[in-house]
């Protein structure tokens, strides 16, 4: 346990002393990831799906606040729907304005979120976002993990129904518009994956602020058996399919990248835990204090020795003739 404190604490350091550089890498591996996972699932502009462009666009937002790299996401994927289908790309776009409406209102600092949700879907992991955002987010952080569940569903089902749109006739443009419209709306998989995530997320967030021993560990815990019980409830009902194989596994993964998620930001030692009373002229207050679990990372130290030159005499040896 102590080596993977002194680790922590080393990386924080290098983090700290290298921020400039490594702040830009990150958000452009994440810029470059979520545009090449919209040319996948949607690459209907061809001009778009070239390596140099995307290159450039994660270049371009790893310089730029994160809140941009959300809005060219966003332009890349109407670009491509545009090139598709008129009718999708209005769709998209609608629903797009209200997003950002929602987001920049209650949560403009959860950008990351919104980028993250998609990508966690595509790794078969989404659930560690809820139980995330219910440990170090507040309730109010449901509606970018909404947005981002919304975004990933609504390019999932444009990709999947090309086949269909293209059956409909050129004069169709009613029914196409009334076909994406309901099948967005009438998509009984992502209400469910909805009501699950913000529920997990408010259950989470109220137990994780108990002032009990291990409230971290049981708020995830119960958080992932809630989520996971809300998703069986919702298949239950609805008939969504959902995967039970993929839905255990999946919380298993999210419990684990959780925990080490919990061992950067809240790692505490409850063993010495105090409970500490004073007063002033108007309360008295009762304290409960939990240390937290920190080391020194050590520090090297080189110890330079100098040895002082010193002429060595050698004997000489007389030769007798």
């Amino acid at each position: 346990m102590t080596n993977l404190l002194v680790l922590r604490e080393q990386m924080k350091k290098i983090y700290s002393r290298y921020e400039a550089y490594i702040t830009p890498i990150l958000k452009f591996l994440l810029a470059f990831i979520s545009l090449s996972m919209i040319n996948h699932a949607i690459g209907y502009m061809s001009s778009l799906n070239n390596i140099a462009v995307v290159l450039i666009l994660a270049l371009m937002c790893s310089f730029l606040p994160m809140n941009l790299t959300v809005v060219i996401s966003a332009v890349v994927t109407l670009a491509h729907l545009y090139a598709f289908s008129l009718e999708c790309a209005v769709v998209a776009l609608a629903i797009f304005l209200l997003l950002f409406i929602l987001y920049f209102r209650f949560s403009p600092k959860d950008t990351i979120v919104v980028l993250l949700t998609p990508l966690c879907f595509g790794l078969k992991i989404p659930y560690v976002v809820p139980l995330a955002m219910g440990l170090i987010g507040t309730p109010v952080s449901a509606v970018s993990v909404a947005c981002g569940v919304i975004v990933y569903y609504v390019v999932t089902y444009m990709g999947a129904s090309a086949a269909a749109l293209n059956a409909f006739d050129a004069d169709g443009v009613i029914q196409k518009f009334r076909y994406v419209i309901d099948g967005i709306i009438g998509n009984r998989e992502m209400l469910v994956t909805l009501v699950a995530f913000a529920a997990t997320i408010m259950v989470v967030y109220f137990i994780r602020r108990l002032s009990v021993d291990y409230a971290w560990t049981i708020a995830m815990i119960t958080g992932t058996l809630f989520n996971i019980l809300c998703m069986l409830l919702g298949d239950l009902l609805y008939s969504t399919n959902v995967s039970v194989i993929g839905l255990i596994l999946g919380s298993i993964v999210s419990v684990f990248l959780v925990k080490v998620l919990q061992f950067f930001v809240f790692n505490v030692d409850y063993s010495r835990t105090e409970m500490v009373q004073f007063e002033d002229d108007e309360y008295y207050y009762y304290v409960k204090a939990v240390p937290k679990n920190t080391v020194a990372a050590p520090e090297k130290r080189v110890k330079t020795i100098r040895v002082p030159d010193k002429a060595v005499n050698h004997p000489r040896k007389d030769v007798r003739r």
